[in-house]
């Protein structure tokens, strides 16, 4: 079963942390989901949801990756696996980043208007 988050749901992306309520562990080995292949993080177009399983924007090695003209809600998709996390950064180069997005289908709608870059960590 995939998880899907909201800023209002169990997933907080803030203040360094994570808090999953009621959630299992996410499952390793996750497989290509709405169009993001398995061991990427994907981010779909602004206001898009999963624009038809079409991300805008695919990221696949570990650290950081910096960002630009990336305004409003998007959605993130982490379909990293084996317990890699990404982050949504305020700073460029991977500075100020906040809380932890697990792998494994974990989503989230994000304002990304004060993000300058995501990082994707090794577990």
């Amino acid at each position: 079963m995939r998880k899907m988050m909201t800023t209002a749901a169990a997933l907080v992306l803030a203040a360094g942390a994570v808090t999953v309520a009621g959630a299992t562990q996410a499952q390793a080995g996750a497989a290509a989901y709405h169009g993001c292949p398995d061991g990427y993080v994907c981010i779909y177009p602004e206001n898009a949801g999963w624009n038809n399983d079409q991300p805008s924007h695919k990221y696949y090695t570990y650290g950081y990756h910096n960002l630009s003209n990336m305004y409003g809600v998007h959605r993130i998709l982490n379909n990293q696996t084996g317990g890699a996390t990404m982050q949504t950064c305020t700073g460029y180069n991977g500075t100020g980043c906040e809380g932890y997005l697990p792998g494994g289908g974990w989503s989230i709608d994000k304002n990304m208007t004060p993000i300058n870059s995501i990082r994707l960590n090794r577990p």
